[in-house]
């Protein structure tokens, strides 16, 4: 007799059978991409080859939905010599926001920067910088360097016929977007010029106190680099995307489903609350951020022990951030990732209350796999419980959601202080739209 395996895990099999033929086409892409940076590099120095991309590639696949995949092009330059200028105040907690990228007057080994196509020079008789480093700039000269670099590679063999051509290569104001051709899909990556400076990074450090993640991992990370990449047309900004990525690698050394439970949300997202990704929605991005917030406010490994109850974690957080509509970022928790992005939050919270209360529908990859009978349900008493009008926050800002979680009997959550640092965090936003108002 056969086994019967749980839908849960049946859906979770699905999604890692596909998983190797997304590897090879995500490999066979990025060769070619990295065959154009090296094109590129011969043509322009300046301009790097990142080879280090492991972390990209894990990201890549937990995946199931097709968003924009970064690829950062270092630039040679002496980072510790630049002069970082700061513009305007930076957010509370944040340490550096918006900055230009200054040559100092009398730096060695800066010539290859003050060239004109990417060095705007300060007005006579300014003190400290003879001029900036230009991101609008340096992407010009980037986009042309790939598009000789299309041709050369064409030309010469070094890239499939048909992966890509120039047309392809599009400007747009914070990177560069190219489709390449794998297989039978196509990938969409998006070029950024990128400054790699050790900065101290008020916030991250500030991470380390966060419980969930493996000992020492936050340490090592706050000693990583950043990435200064383009914020407009004359300005940088730091970007955390690829200490997050680092956040989420070092989750994936815990035993448990924490990064299970983000594979099959972004799977059931993509084919379910976005219609097979026609309709606008969560980004993958969202979703990681969500899974970061449950593994601090959900630290216990037992937590995370069964499939099931490791999906409705992060899934819990995720309703709470669509009802209250604020979904903090993890290092910058002042900043709301939901907000201006003209998603229907109140139509999205139905769609995901609808996931939560009655999973199967979502979960059917295909009539057969379901057998005869349907699996069983959420029991009715949480289903009542999930059912909470999302344009009604205090509904979320109340002991309401002390009982909500309690009634999640098999996740094991008796810890008032979590539930304590889960409101103050998500519920704040109470506070912020009456002061809005």
């Amino acid at each position: 007799m056969a086994v019967q395996v749980p839908l849960w895990h049946h859906y979770l099999q699905a999604l890692r059978s596909r998983a190797a033929s997304r590897a090879q086409e995500h490999q066979r892409a990025e060769d070619v991409v990295l065959t154009l940076l090296e094109r590129a590099h011969a043509l322009d120095p300046r301009f790097l080859v990142d080879y280090s991309r492991d972390l990209e590639a894990f990201q890549f696949a937990l995946r199931s939905s097709e968003g924009p995949l970064d690829v950062e092009v270092p630039l040679w330059v002496d980072a510790e010599a630049l002069v970082i200028e700061q513009m305007g105040a930076a957010e509370a907690g944040d340490g550096l926001g918006c900055c230009r990228l200054g040559l100092p007057k009398e730096a060695a080994g800066l010539e290859r920067w003050k060239a004109d196509d990417v060095f705007e020079a300060s007005p006579e008789g300014s003190a400290g910088c003879c001029g900036h480093i230009v991101p609008s700039k340096v992407l010009r000269v980037l986009k042309d360097l790939l598009v000789a670099a299309v041709v050369y590679c064409k030309h010469h063999g070094l890239i499939t016929p048909g992966s890509l051509s120039a047309d392809s290569l599009r400007e747009e104001q914070l990177g560069l977007s190219l489709r390449v051709s794998s297989g039978w899909r196509t990938l969409h990556f998006n070029m950024v010029p990128v400054v790699r400076k050790r900065l101290r990074v008020p916030a991250l450090e500030g991470a380390q106190l966060v419980p969930g993640f493996p000992e020492g991992a936050l340490r090592g990370i706050v000693r990583q680099e950043v990435a200064l990449v383009p914020a407009g047309a004359e300005l940088w900004r730091v970007s955390t995307d690829y200490l997050l990525t680092r956040l989420l690698g070092a989750l994936g050394c815990l035993r448990g489903h924490r990064l299970d439970s983000l594979s099959i949300l972004d799977g059931v997202n993509c084919e379910s609350w976005r219609d097979g990704g026609r309709s606008p929605g969560l980004t993958f991005g969202h979703l990681k951020m969500v899974l970061l917030w449950a593994a601090a406010l959900f630290p216990a490994p037992e937590d995370w022990a069964e499939l099931q109850g490791a999906v409705y974690r992060p899934l819990v957080v995720l309703l709470c951030c669509l009802a209250t509509r604020n979904l903090p970022h993890f290092l910058h928790p002042e900043r709301n990732l939901l907000q201006d992005t003209g998603l229907d939050l109140g139509a999205l919270y139905q769609r995901v209350e609808r996931f939560a209360s009655q999973p199967e529908a979502a979960l059917r990859i295909h009539a057969t796999h379901l057998g005869r009978s349907p699996p069983p349900r959420v029991g009715s008493g949480l289903r009542a419980l999930l059912q909470l009008p999302a344009g009604e926050p205090a509904y979320w800002a109340t002991a309401y959601f002390d009982v909500l979680l309690d009634k999640f009997q098999a996740f094991n959550i008796q810890d008032e202080q979590r539930v304590s640092a889960m409101q103050s965090v998500f519920l704040k936003t109470k506070t912020l739209g009456a002061e809005e108002r």
